[in-house]
């Protein structure tokens, strides 16, 4: 009778205990990732702060004089001219620089080694960090349109095919953004050291990438080294939306080169996930 009963009980009670998918786990997981990154309130106000004080500081340096850029009989002013560079810059920040840090201070603190012993799938985990990302992007650039708009006069699209241009550049740049962050996460040597290493590389990359000054006149060779990481792209792409269509000849091409920019976005977000699978570590180095 005992037997009976429970061989019959068994089934119900696997199917009572099992786990939600991967996808309601990760979507459970982004809700616990943004209460975090929120908590981080220094850290926040930065992310979110930086982009915004950029445009002011640069759109005041070069525009003190009230003078446009002139592309070819379209003017357009200082502020409208460094909005693109700042959404992608911006886009950077929440996701590469904010998921490669923060997961190094994880790891270093135990805290993945921990995780990993638990029932939750890695693939919830991950979805979770993405879902954070994908919140926090569209917070940050919904207030610095709505800044650049509001205190320096910037015109925003009003075409549809633009905004649907600056979505699929804002979405494919932040995952592109986040799959790198995660796979760049593993070469810090430890939590401590992971601003210092990665830092440097997002300043770098803003200065060569047409971020700070006009892309077209920077050197040649600068032009080139830009070109071959995403933030180059995703700037280009994001000013193909906010500039008139007169300032694509002074891009490198002579166009926006949208099919490049998904191309170089698409080539970067599979070559994040090659090297994050093939390198991504729950433990420290010198925890086995």
């Amino acid at each position: 009778m005992t037997t009976a009963t429970t061989a019959t009980s068994s089934p119900a009670t696997r199917r009572g205990a099992a786990l939600p998918g991967p996808l309601r786990l990760g979507l459970a997981r982004t809700a616990y990732e943004v209460r975090g990154f929120f908590r981080e309130r220094d850290a926040v106000i930065f992310i979110f702060a930086y982009p915004v004080i950029m445009l002011a500081i640069f759109a005041t340096v070069f525009g003190q004089d009230g003078s446009d850029i002139d592309f070819g009989g379209a003017s357009v002013s200082f502020p409208q001219y460094f909005l693109p560079g700042m959404v992608a810059t911006g886009v950077m920040l929440s996701s590469f620089q904010n998921l490669a840090i923060s997961i190094a201070v994880e790891r270093d603190e135990g805290a993945l080694k921990r995780l990993r012993a638990t029932p939750l799938p890695a693939a919830s985990y991950f979805l979770g960090k993405i879902g954070q990302v994908l919140v926090s992007c569209l917070l940050q650039v919904a207030i610095l349109l709505a800044v650049a708009a509001a205190a320096f006069d910037v015109p925003l699209p009003d075409d549809a095919g633009d905004w649907a241009t600056f979505a699929w550049v804002l979405l494919l740049g932040t995952a592109t953004g986040a799959v790198c962050g995660v796979a760049f996460s593993s070469l810090p040597r430890s939590g401590r050291s992971a601003s210092a290493v990665v830092t440097p590389v997002v300043l770098v990359l803003q200065f060569v990438s047409g971020v700070f000054f006009r892309f077209d006149e920077l050197p040649s060779w600068m032009q080139s080294v830009a070109s071959l990481f995403p933030l180059k792209w995703m700037a280009q792409g994001m000013r193909s939306v906010f500039l008139p269509d007169e300032a694509a000849t002074l891009e490198v091409g002579g166009s926006w080169q949208l099919g490049a920019t998904a191309a170089v976005l698409g080539a970067w977000l599979v070559v994040g996930l090659v090297v994050g699978v093939r390198t991504f570590r729950w433990r420290r180095r010198d925890d086995g």
